[in-house]
């Protein structure tokens, strides 16, 4: 059962890259794969789940006695269906409610064109520099909010200058690659890291350590795909969706638009203080925001009855804009990666990279590379769970103190771990949710980014870690 399992993943993932030859949405196939292998696990537990989640089990089983009357077969089916499946859904969800607030949050503003008012700001219309302009903006922005969130802003901030589709692929690829590397960086940048600074492994320090790299790793790349433009984006392009609300932006005040992009933008920048103060996930504070911003929209509609309520694009309106088809995609794809997990296959892979490759450097860019084919977060969940967060004075008294000085609080594991998950997945398209996102908003073909952008991407990566190897040798 376990070959069943690899086989339809990797058969499923085949058929999503061929999605423009087949003709086949991808979402229905990420859904079929991922409901398909948690079928086969189910049968499968029984002979795994004491090798793979032998505590986990243990402590379910106690705390359930009166499944201990029944077979071992029945008991193992209670743990998967009343936990591990329910755990994956929690974890599917957060992750599901977040996108799904940010890009009502995003959409809010676009429609209402808030946008506008940044767009206005960039003057060039240089393919070239407006590349590199909007790279340095991801850059900086993924590292405060986070790369999923930064990614829907500057989509559709670009969709607002760039009108030509595979020039806009384009530059929606550079984001993706500028959104993964700023958020390498940072703590609250990206879910990994997040991971990595809850558990305590890494702490603000992260940031001097991993800076130089990821701008390397975003600037190759854009050095790179600047060669693939030419000229100037001409002025009389407008897209269709202004041209769909500019009635409507007749009747807005630029008070109204102002406050509706400084509201919406305000609650993207919180969510991690929101967070912090909280310890409540970050979609609370996203649907909390909505909620606030619903209302705001409400009353400020309310106030304007000589507007006709057609043209009013109220946030239940706004909803049927957004794009569900990638949130069936991103529930697809991490059901399945969830059910690899619980499988104990993810965890057999790090446990090989472990034995087979004992340099650090080398597991954490194998890892990076991995983070590119299935998601990143359990492959870094799998690597904590190997590797304990070491005391300084306990590694002193080990076999081998130079190699297990890697592995405590800010080791160069960690560093090295947190930049290769965040930045590898940007190799693949489908490898991160910034891509995953930007996959579903513009239409784009899993082999469109594996010919063009994959490579660049790769090179920047590689760059990257070898910037921050250097820096290590150096320092």
């Amino acid at each position: 059962m376990i070959i069943a399992m690899i086989i339809i993943f990797i058969a499923g993932y085949f058929f999503i890259a061929m999605e423009h030859t087949i003709k086949i949405n991808k979402a229905s196939v990420a859904l079929l794969i991922g409901t398909l292998l948690w079928v086969i696990y189910v049968y499968l537990a029984p002979s795994t789940v004491l090798s793979v989640s032998p505590d986990t089990f243990n402590h379910y089983i106690t705390s359930h006695p009166e499944l201990n009357h029944h077979t071992f077969a029945v008991q193992v089916r209670h743990f998967v269906i009343d936990h591990q499946i329910l755990e994956s859904i929690g974890d599917i969800a957060e992750m599901l409610f977040f996108l799904l607030a940010a890009m009502t949050i995003v959409e809010l503003i676009d429609v209402h064109g808030g946008f506008t008012y940044i767009t206005e700001r960039i003057t060039t219309r240089k393919k070239r520099q407006l590349l590199w302009l909007i790279s340095f903006i991801t850059f900086f922005m993924s590292a405060v909010l986070d790369n999923l969130t930064t990614t829907i802003v500057m989509i559709m901030l670009t969709r607002r200058i760039v009108s030509e589709p595979r020039e806009r692929w384009l530059f929606g690829s550079i984001i993706v690659i500028a959104a993964n590397s700023g958020g390498a960086w940072s703590p609250i940048g990206d879910v990994t890291t997040i991971m990595l600074w809850v558990k305590g492994n890494i702490t603000t320090n992260i940031i001097p350590q991993l800076f130089f790299p990821s701008l390397i790793s975003m600037i190759v790349p854009v050095f790179i795909a600047q060669f693939f433009l030419r000229g100037s984006i001409k002025e009389e392009n407008v897209q269709t969706e202004e041209r769909e609300n500019s009635e409507l932006l007749l009747y807005m005040q630029k008070k109204d638009r102002l406050g509706i992009l400084i509201f919406g933008v305000s609650i993207l920048v919180l969510s991690p203080v929101f967070k912090g103060v909280t310890h409540l996930p970050p979609f609370i504070g996203l649907l909390l925001g909505v909620s606030l911003l619903w209302i705001y929209t409400e009353i400020l509609y309310n106030q304007k009855e000589q507007l006709n309520e057609n043209l009013k694009l109220r946030v239940s309106k706004v909803l049927g804009r957004v794009d569900f088809s990638t949130l069936m995609f991103f529930l697809g794809i991490l059901l399945a990666v969830d059910a690899l997990q619980s499988a104990g296959l993810l965890q057999q892979s790090a446990a090989f990279l472990a034995k087979h490759l004992p340099n650090v450097y080398a597991q954490g860019y194998t890892i990076g590379i991995l983070s590119a084919i299935v998601d990143n977060v359990p492959l870094v969940a799998a690597a904590i769970g190997m590797y304990p967060v070491l005391d300084p004075a306990v590694v002193s008294t080990m076999s081998d103190p130079v190699f297990m000085q890697n592995f405590v609080e800010d080791g160069v594991f960690w560093h090295f771990l947190a930049y290769c998950a965040g930045v590898g997945g940007s190799i693949l398209i489908i490898g991160s949710a910034a891509g995953v996102v930007f996959m579903g908003l513009e239409k784009v073909s899993f082999g469109w980014y594996l010919k063009r952008i994959s490579l660049i991407a790769l090179i920047g990566y590689t760059f990257g870690a070898g910037a921050y190897i250097l820096q290590q040798a150096i320092f």
